[in-house]
């Protein structure tokens, strides 16, 4: 009697294992526990023409398959720090880079921190890196992007509307000049 007790304990026991259903501690969302890892594997599938965009704290949650959000309890400077620097690391993209073209006027009085996290954002790229561009053109970029290209969203805590940080990827071993070069010597041996 002991040992058929035993035994259906310990086939339980193996069903319960092999069917995952053993209690376990309540486990982190994968992509919000390591956001730093989940970056640094998704850049090398990247490449010109996806996008990795660092929003603000009210960005939405897009239903668009393809566009992947990451949330973070981190502000935007930090996590976009990290990401600029890992984008600026990888040799095989570049990132060009938009801005909401309302940031300069969101005033100071309102939203206090934006006029040092403006500096912060425009520390991290050369000038030539950084557009400025409506926040409906940056977000209809993105749409039309996400219809064919993988984005990457890492949603900060900020809460600071228009600090959005939206970063076109490119090829990072093709400049635009040397690109210009070639497509000026195709156009001359055609007809």
């Amino acid at each position: 009697m002991k040992t058929s007790k035993l035994q259906l304990l310990s086939v339980t026991l193996v069903l319960f294992f092999l069917a995952g259903a053993w209690p376990r501690p309540a486990a982190t969302n994968p992509a919000t526990a390591d956001w730093q890892t989940t970056l640094r594997e998704r850049l090398p599938l990247y490449g010109h023409r996806n996008w990795v965009v660092v929003s603000d704290a009210a960005f939405p949650a897009y239903s668009q398959t393809g566009i992947e959000t990451i949330v973070v309890n981190q502000d935007l400077a930090q996590v976009l720090h990290y990401v600029a620097k890992a984008i600026a690391s990888s040799k095989h993209v570049r990132a060009a880079v938009f801005v909401d073209r309302e940031l300069p006027f969101v005033p100071e009085q309102n939203y206090p921190g934006v006029t040092h996290l403006r500096e912060q954002i425009n520390r991290e790229f050369s000038k030539d890196m950084l557009s400025s561009v409506p926040h409906s053109e940056a977000i209809s970029k993105i749409d039309e992007a996400a219809k064919t290209f993988r984005v990457l969203f890492i949603k900060t805590n900020t809460t600071i509307p228009y600090t959005s940080v939206f970063m076109r990827l490119d090829c990072g071993y093709l400049t635009d000049e040397i690109d210009a070069q070639i497509k000026n010597r195709m156009a001359s041996t055609n007809p």
